[in-house]
């Protein structure tokens, strides 16, 4: 059952309209008459990137698509995937793949390290080809810009790799503050316990030979030339400025996708650092701190976001919240119930029924240790497992403030609960104005196929992904932005300007020329 609807929850529901930006997900099908595959028939997928993060994207478009073509500039990270797929050609330039591949590729999955999201999937673009890129869209807001925009020309769909934002709970929180549950919100704080890997370092890292397995240069790519180095891969280059955008770019699009849609946050005027620690010239901090600024929105006032990583505390605590409720994610013992599994299941609809098990946790055994290594761990791995380790500590999660309560929810927008936590025994969600998704995958699956354009296609992503890559920058240089979103310009810093478009080798120039 649902709240019996009231004014507020009308003059709230009113602003739907705008929810998402043109294009969002729950449009009319805008792709049927061009002539793309019927939903009944299976996509050709290639991927660009097959270790890591890469394999567990192909294995959840492999439940229901074919995997015809693999790349990647890394044969030991990607060993595992290409054993799985003996038959399906490989390659590591993306550029070969994908012209040699021609007509028999449908989509192109881009899972790789921050800087070459963009050339990879305009390049893929502009061959006609649909393409899902994780997260964080790009590297650099021109980028995002550029996406956005071949996106439109080439008239693909797309999706950003945030699955926050098909998740249940992400809808729900909007629909909550849409219907007036806390009032008007001024102030949203968000957290995460990355990074993972080093930052604030002030020595660059000592040059290595480079291993017969990785082409270096291609790993490169755009980024100016430099010596390989150990301390680069497989995934410490989230921490330089060159190659990631550190805590912020990776959790954020996550965290902040709540918030994002919930508030239809569109640009903000100013970005500031607030604070750091273990300022680097190579490197992203150790701590950051960051505060945006956002101009008030039809129906909405103006909103302060804050965003904080390297949260180790076991539970953060924020001015005006209770100290004794727990904010973001939930501990294992008080998840309850959560929304049924989509078929075919892909483990993103996340929503959550508050239980008796949330306000009477049971007792948990826990969770197994991790199996010992069978060999001995070289110095590197060792280095790199201490780093992950950190994954187990503090928190993730947003809390919103508004004048009449407060809303929390976890990482990727799950188990959005009002707080004081007690005001859930009971409670019923408001009525559904937002369309539920199909699951992260199947959401551009389903677009590739002419449906709706997915949740986080990239009119909706870059836009997002633009504000918080101004943050990177405001982080890099330890200063307060003045934005100018219309003429795309930094009004008070001609140095940050500069950063606001990527430096492109001359090798990879006419990559992004035409974008």
């Amino acid at each position: 059952m649902a709240h019996n609807p009231t004014r507020r929850h009308f003059f709230f529901g009113t602003l739907l309209a705008g929810a998402v930006p043109l294009g969002g997900f729950g449009s009319e099908p805008s792709l049927k008459a061009l002539g793309y595959k019927s939903p009944n028939e299976k996509l050709n997928i290639a991927s660009i990137g097959a270790g890591g993060k890469a394999s567990s994207d192909i294995q959840a478009c492999a439940e229901t698509e074919n995997i015809v073509a693999l790349c990647d500039v890394d044969e030991k990270r990607a060993a595992k995937t290409f054993q799985q797929y003996p038959n399906v050609p490989k390659y590591k330039d993306f550029r070969v793949m994908i012209e040699k591949q021609g007509s028999n590729v449908d989509a192109v999955i881009v899972t790789i390290p921050d800087h070459m999201h963009a050339a990879a999937a305009i390049f893929a673009m502009e061959h006609g080809k649909h393409v899902y890129v994780q997260k964080p869209l790009a590297h650099t807001v021109w980028e995002c810009r550029a996406l956005q925009k071949t996106a439109e020309k080439c008239k693909v769909a797309t999706q950003m790799g945030n699955q926050g934002y098909s998740n249940e709970g992400t809808r729900q929180c909007a629909e909550m503050i849409w219907n007036g549950e806390i009032g008007n919100v001024t102030e949203v704080h968000a957290w995460t316990n990355r990074p993972a890997w080093p930052q604030g370092l002030t020595q660059a890292p000592p040059p290595a030979p480079v291993p017969s397995y990785l082409d270096w240069d291609l790993w490169l790519g755009i980024a100016p030339e430099m010596p390989y180095s150990d301390d680069y891969l497989p995934f410490f280059w989230r921490g330089f400025y060159e190659f990631g955008c550190g805590a912020l770019g990776d959790m954020a699009c996550h965290i902040l996708g709540a918030p994002n849609m919930a508030l239809r946050l569109g640009a903000p005027t100013a970005v500031e650092c607030v604070s750091q620690e273990g300022k680097s010239d190579i490197y992203f901090p150790s701590k950051a701190v960051v505060r945006f600024d956002f101009p008030a929105r039809p129906g909405m006032p103006p909103v302060k976001i804050f965003w904080y990583d390297a949260m180790r505390d076991p539970q953060p605590t924020f001015p005006g919240a209770p100290a004794d409720q727990i904010l973001g994610d939930l501990p294992r013992n008080r998840q309850g119930k959560a929304n049924p599994a989509v078929e075919p299941k892909e483990h993103q609809i996340i929503g959550g029924v508050f239980t008796d098990q949330f306000f009477n946790p049971v007792e948990l055994p826990p969770p197994p240790p991790r199996p010992a290594p069978t060999e001995q761990l070289s110095p590197r791995e060792q280095k790199e497992a201490k780093w992950m380790s950190l994954l187990r500590t503090g928190t993730n999660g947003s809390l919103f403030v508004g004048d009449k309560g407060m809303i929390t929810t976890g990482t990727y927008g799950e188990w959005t609960r009002l707080i004081p936590v007690e005001k859930m025994r009971g409670y019923e969600f408001p009525p559904e104005l937002l369309p539920r998704s199909p699951g992260h995958y199947r959401d551009w699956i389903r677009a590739c196929k002419g449906g709706a354009p997915a949740c986080s296609n990239f009119n909706v992503s870059a836009p997002f992904t633009e504000w918080i890559s101004l943050g990177a920058i405001a982080i890099h240089l330890n200063t307060r932005l003045e934005w100018d979103a219309e003429k795309m310009q930094i009004t008070n810093n001609a140095e940050a300007n500069r950063l606001l478009k990527p430096t492109v080798r001359k090798s990879w120039a006419d990559l992004l020329t035409s974008a």
